[in-house]
């Protein structure tokens, strides 16, 4: 059985493997818990739904990283169905996070939220952003940004003038990057659709882009401190 409605917060979907119950990174965990509550309501009481007498569950929670006390919400929630049990939950691989090793996890603030047109959102140090932002809406920081999430809206690092900061992660649907008072507004087809990206402020003091691949290269000191790739 598989989810129809895309506005729905909880969506089963039939896998080789069992079924995967994806939890929508968009909606409030509020509404997850209620369209999930649904959910598991609908399939208890319809034995042709399941032909299993005991459905194991992979809870993908896309980008966003559930707390400890959302974990304990939803493992309560479908424990009260003795017919389901969760197998694992897990968010989106990190392969930013990943590729470049961040060694100073305590240094890097992780930040996974909806950030909505007419939102600014500043912070000071590092950030992993595993979220959205919406076309109009802006996350700053006075550090670097390692961005896993969905970017529609404005990402600034460097704050306020900043020039050695960087910006990594997947930039081809931004609306705008901006490093210290350096900024480029994207354009459709400017930049790859690849995660791999890196903006920063070249010798020229102008915003260049570059691959992960060249971060040696393009900051000496950020690619010795995480320890490279």
């Amino acid at each position: 059985m598989k989810g129809t409605n895309a506005m729905q917060a909880a969506v089963l979907r039939g896998t080789q493997n069992g079924y995967d119950l994806v939890l929508k990174q968009s909606a409030s965990m509020d509404q997850i818990l209620v369209d999930l509550r649904a959910l598991l309501e609908n399939l208890n009481v319809d034995p042709k739904a399941m032909e299993t007498t005991k459905v194991s569950l992979d809870v993908l929670t896309e980008d966003r990283i559930l707390t400890a006390d959302e974990k304990s919400q939803i493992e309560q929630l479908v424990g009260n169905y003795p017919r389901f049990e969760i197998h694992k939950i897990a968010a989106n691989v990190m392969t930013i996070a990943d590729a470049i090793q961040l060694r100073e996890r305590e240094n890097v603030h992780l930040l996974s939220k909806v950030i909505r047109n007419g939102q600014d959102v500043t912070m000071q140090g590092d950030v992993l952003f595993l979220g959205t932002i919406h076309e109009g809406g802006k996350l700053c920081t006075t550090g670097n940004i390692f961005s896993m999430g969905d970017v529609s809206g404005i990402l600034q690092a460097g704050y306020p003038d900043d020039e050695s900061k960087l910006i990594m992660g997947n930039l081809a649907t931004a609306q705008q990057v901006r490093i210290a008072e350096q900024f480029d507004i994207i354009e459709p087809d400017q930049l790859a659709d690849s995660s791999q990206t890196i903006a920063y402020v070249n010798d020229l003091h102008v915003l260049s882009y570059g691959k992960l691949s060249a971060l040696k290269k393009i900051n000496p000191k950020l690619y010795n401190r995480i320890g490279g790739i």
